[in-house]
């Protein structure tokens, strides 16, 4: 695991400089300075009036003894991007601003569950919820034809995505 993100690191650090390359190569050196150092204070200043609305945010949820929720994810996101829009490099800005910015930090939470789940063993990745009905006695429930018992299917969750049932009388 460590190998590979060293690896990751080397490649995205690798991919840095080349975008700061060209864009030196497109714009010219000055420029990309500060462009650089223009997107590091938008970092500092989108980090300070973002993170200060997440963390006002965690302190009603924990005054009023609601879970902190997406709160507390939202605030780790902000954490993120302010770090990343901080650091030199225009593709960190970028992935730093997706975090910044409410409209876009739902994708960057979408893609990053997503990942995340992928990730987990079947075993930890919630709990499977199954819908059950009472098929006598309920409105719309189908009535049973003269001398026969209703119906009962008794199952067992043998893995999430496997339903084994059988069929029996009902006693």
């Amino acid at each position: 695991m460590g190998r590979r993100v060293r690896i990751a690191a080397g490649l995205l650090a690798l991919a840095e400089v080349v975008v700061f390359v060209l864009v030196a190569q497109w714009i010219g050196v000055g420029w990309t300075l500060l462009a650089t150092l223009a997107t590091g204070a938008l970092g500092c200043v989108l980090l300070a009036r973002q993170g200060l609305r997440a963390l006002t945010e965690l302190r009603e949820r924990a005054r009023t003894g609601r879970a902190p929720g997406r709160a507390l994810g939202d605030a780790g996101l902000i954490a993120v991007g302010g770090l990343l829009m901080v650091l030199p490099g225009f593709l960190g800005d970028a992935v730093g601003l997706l975090c910044l910015l409410p409209p876009t930090r739902f994708l960057v939470r979408a893609a990053l569950g997503g990942l995340l789940a992928a990730r987990l063993p079947v075993q930890l990745r919630g709990p499977v919820h199954v819908r059950s009905s009472r098929v006598e006695g309920g409105p719309g429930a189908p009535e049973a034809g003269p001398g026969e018992r209703p119906r009962v299917i008794e199952g067992e969750v043998v893995e999430p995505t496997v339903l084994i049932t059988e069929e029996r009388p009902r006693p």
